[in-house]
């Protein structure tokens, strides 16, 4: 997988708000924010990596079902980190 990272803060400085409509604007890129405000975009995965990724996702899910202890998400959700950083992981877990 190929990432680029975009330093904008020279230029501005991207609020929350501003980040969260630049990602609903442009559905089909995945986008990251490091805790420095600098964007990353994400390219495709390939299909080895997206079976992988489905298996792991899969493992969690039926795993947290029978235990009962959370909640799972995907690589479709974003969270904002304590350090300001906004990543979306392949699988999560709370």
């Amino acid at each position: 997988m190929l990432a680029v990272t975009i330093n904008f803060n020279a230029i501005a400085q991207i609020t929350d708000d501003q980040f969260y409509q630049l990602c609903r604007q442009n559905p089909d890129v995945k986008f990251e924010r490091n805790a420095r405000g600098e964007i990353t975009v994400m390219s495709p995965t390939g299909g080895e990596t997206g079976n992988y990724n489905s298996e792991i996702n899969a493992d969690f899910v039926i795993w947290n079902r029978r235990t009962k202890l959370g909640v799972c998400f995907d690589s479709s959700t974003c969270f904002r980190l304590p350090n300001g950083a906004n990543r979306s992981p392949d699988v999560s877990w709370i």
